[in-house]
């Protein structure tokens, strides 16, 4: 069942340098239970995507058109005070920073024990149980004595794990994940992650994952969204990504990832920077970065398309779809790489077009 679908989203920002598209016509869905990652580097317009799922997209921003229907209702159309009923309730957020994202004159206990109140109805004393339940839920040591503690008192893990608790605890059906995990060492950030996707199972709820790290979706996702400039550049099957990318910016991020046993001296890395979204190249956003680009990269922007037929991609949960002229016939010289299967991790490689490996 499909639970979240965006159509056509575009949300632009009005600044004194020019008109921002930070997101552009962007459409995808998410079904009941799901886990689904969306990827990019910084820029690529991930974290407006889930505030404007959110309606938290303030001055100078603002989103221009589209559909966002949530159990089939447009977010976009209802009140201010029926988006209020649905954010932290059927929909919840875990932000990048933790520290921030807690009240430092609150203790960790009545900030979760408050949204459970206003949200459930809950009496004092059933949102105080709650709370120390969900706390300890999430791996929290002493959860009826850390209720009392603020935010300044909890390491940065475990702030981590009572935002996790706090965005669970009323039950949301769709919980939006942004970076959760960038300010934590790998150790601590593995044991989120796990932890995040045993809380998704057990309180079956969907998660959009946020994140620059192709790694992390490998762990968590079902499937996987590539963002690039505020557009999609590949959807795919997570699976089907990693063992067979479609688009030139996948496989630069696949080959830009750390592995262990990797004996070169440097990482492979994607050359120049997320483009400008007041003014993005014509055509192809990516092209002036894409080894493979050619003249009619710089005039032509592709759609999504199936690469096996060609055709406009069906917009379909699992169907795998990349935007390339490629897959068109109108990129003459071809995507020349390939994905090997490293023997000894079980670990798809990508192989840039010089030759030199990512194993």
């Amino acid at each position: 069942m499909t639970l979240l679908e965006v159509n056509d989203l575009t949300v632009k920002f009005y600044t004194q340098d020019g008109v921002v598209t930070a997101v552009d016509n962007l459409s995808y869905q998410i079904e009941s239970g799901e886990k689904f990652g969306v990827v990019g580097e910084s820029g690529a317009g991930k974290s407006v995507t889930a505030l404007s799922l959110m309606r938290l997209i303030d001055s100078p921003g603002q989103i221009e058109s589209g559909e966002i229907l949530f159990k089939g209702e447009d977010l976009l159309e209802m009140s201010e005070e029926e988006v209020r009923n649905i954010r932290g309730n059927e929909i919840a957020m875990i932000f990048q920073d933790a520290q921030t994202a807690l009240n430092p004159v609150y203790t960790v206990g009545e900030q979760i024990a408050e949204a459970i109140r206003h949200h459930l109805g809950h009496d004092e004393a059933e949102a105080r149980e709650r709370t120390i339940q969900l706390l300890d839920r999430v791996g929290i040591p002493e959860a009826e004595t850390r209720f009392s503690d603020y935010p300044h008192e909890f390491s940065g893990g475990m702030q981590q794990r009572a935002v996790i608790a706090m965005a669970l605890s009323c039950d949301p059906d769709l919980l939006l994940c942004d970076e959760p995990t960038t300010a934590l060492d790998v150790t601590i950030e593995a044991q989120i992650l796990e932890e995040l996707e045993e809380l998704a199972d057990d309180f079956d709820t969907a998660i959009q994952l946020i994140t620059h790290d192709l790694g992390v979706v490998a762990e968590v996702c079902d499937r996987v969204m590539v963002m690039y400039g505020g557009k999609p550049v590949e959807k795919a099957p997570v699976e089907e990504l990693y063992y067979d990318p479609k688009h030139p910016y996948t496989v630069g991020l696949m080959s830009s990832i750390p592995r262990v046993g990797d004996d070169r001296d440097r990482l492979q890395t994607i050359p120049g920077t997320m483009p400008d979204l007041v003014e993005l190249p014509p055509g192809c956003s990516f092209h002036p970065r894409c080894p493979y680009a050619e003249e009619s990269c710089t005039r032509k922007e592709p759609p999504l398309l199936d690469p096996e037929t060609g055709e406009e991609a069906a917009g379909t949960a699992n169907e795998h779809a990349a935007a390339c002229l490629e897959y068109s016939g109108e990129l003459q010289g071809g995507l020349d790489y390939s994905v090997e299967i490293n023997d000894s991790q079980g670990e798809p490689t990508a192989v840039n077009p010089e030759g030199d490996r990512n194993d």
